[in-house]
């Protein structure tokens, strides 16, 4: 009579039992998913609601799954903070360009003032000379 089918066994028959390393290597391969909701209600009144999701798997699995959030934060990804830095120096040397060019323009108004004034005052001698 064959014996029914069964599915394999969790450990190696031998009674070596599977280590940490080959459980961490599973997980980290397939990846896991954590994922849980906490609410404090009083008198059916909800107070406080915490959504808890955690992924636990390697970067190659988080970015096959479309998940790197971690590339774009400054905090955890020198390239992310040598962007942010590269977009803040452009920001101040745009408002640079435009504090100078203000200032150019106020000069240049100025120059024009004081040669309207010096016109003014050659003409107000020539006409008190006649």
């Amino acid at each position: 009579m064959a014996s029914p089918a069964r599915f394999p066994d969790a450990y190696p028959p031998d009674g070596s039992g599977a280590n940490l390393a080959d459980i961490l290597e599973r997980v980290l391969d397939k990846g896991i998913v954590i994922a849980g909701d906490i609410r404090i209600n009083l008198l059916d009144i909800e107070l406080l609601t915490i959504k808890l999701r955690l992924i636990v798997a390697s970067i190659d699995k988080a970015k096959e799954m479309g998940i790197d959030w971690w590339e774009d934060d400054p905090a955890l990804s020198t390239g992310a903070r040598r962007r942010e830095l590269a977009r803040e120096n452009d920001e101040l040397k745009e408002r640079i360009a435009a504090l100078e060019s203000a200032r150019n323009a106020e000069a240049a108004e100025g120059a024009v003032r004081e040669k309207r004034a010096a016109s003014a005052k050659k003409e107000q001698g020539a006409v008190t000379d006649e």
